[in-house]
């Protein structure tokens, strides 16, 4: 069978002497998916989000004459369909009876949530990695990140283009894109940056774009105008699973904008098979991971 372990896995377990087992007892990122994502229960097998155009501008009416009506349109339409993960670990009876180290045998428990949690953030924050790549679409049929979604009103942009790195210069256009957006009908909605996204290797350069009372990396002495207005209340939410050392992302206040959705949530189980008294441990868990409204999150895919 494949995927046991037995008494020839981990042979020094049957050894008195070991001072100790090292290699699972490591500390832990935070749940990083809460951070970034509006989690959202769900009860079906997909849910879907629809957009609602909303209205055109009023027109003026003459006296006497008829008030011109507009008609509300069915905009895009994304689905949410839930992907289950799973993931166990095997032990023979004897390999149990006879292993000499509890935190060997007794904790594989532990191991498994480690490998569980992980996935479960890898595939967050694989919406990020695979942001700017055409395979992969929402409802508007474009990827998260990209200078021509499609609106009533023509294509919109949630996306620097060309792509710059990390900068003062670069941060404030994207907030500036932010603060300009427009709902499908192309007028003018109140959207904040909330919160960046970025890279470990972003985060020291990331600081000093945000901490100086100056202007970054320049010799003048104006102000530092992100951190003078107060744009960014806390420090960067740095992710790890990004792939992208150089793309930063700025989550906005939009509603229904990234999302991550939970059919079930992590669970475990244990059970024995009749026939050979295996110890069995797995666990499972249903989710997924989209946005609904391009304007939840703005992006630069770096130089």
């Amino acid at each position: 069978m494949v995927g046991i372990i037995t008494t020839g896995n981990i042979p020094r377990s049957f050894w008195e002497g070991m001072n100790r087992w090292w290699g699972r007892e490591y500390a832990k990122w935070p749940k990083l998916h809460a951070q970034i994502f509006e989690v959202v229960n769900s009860k079906k097998k997909y849910e879907e989000d629809g957009e609602l155009t909303g209205l055109g501008l009023a027109a003026i009416k003459p006296e006497a004459a008829p008030i011109s009506f507009d008609s509300e349109l069915q905009g895009t339409i994304t689905r949410y369909t839930h992907v289950t993960y799973a993931l166990g670990v095997m032990a023979s009876l004897e390999e149990q009876e006879d292993c000499l180290y509890e935190e060997v045998s007794r904790k594989r428990t532990s191991a498994l949530a480690f490998s569980m949690e992980t996935t479960r953030q890898i595939v967050a924050a694989n919406f990020f990695n695979r942001g700017f790549d055409a395979n992969y679409v929402y409802g508007d049929g474009s990827c998260a990140f990209v200078s021509d979604h499609a609106t009533v009103d023509g294509t919109q942009s949630n996306v620097l283009n060309p792509a710059a790195d990390a900068s003062e210069a670069a941060l404030e256009d994207l907030c500036i894109m932010v603060m300009t957006a427009k709902n499908s009908r192309g007028h003018p909605i109140v959207l904040q940056p909330m919160d960046i996204i970025i890279h470990p290797q972003l985060r020291f350069e990331m600081r000093r774009i945000l901490g100086s009372e100056y202007r970054s990396g320049t010799a003048d002495n104006d102000d530092n105008a992100i951190k003078a207005l107060g744009i960014f209340g806390k420090e960067p939410i740095v992710n790890p699973y990004l792939t992208d050392t150089d793309a930063f992302f700025i989550k906005t206040n939009c509603p229904n904008g990234w999302k991550y959705m939970e059919r079930r949530a992590m669970t475990f189980d244990r059970d024995n098979d009749f026939d050979t008294k295996n110890i069995k441990f797995a666990s499972t868990m249903r989710f997924v991971v989209g946005q609904s409204d391009f304007r939840g999150g703005y992006a630069s895919a770096g130089a």
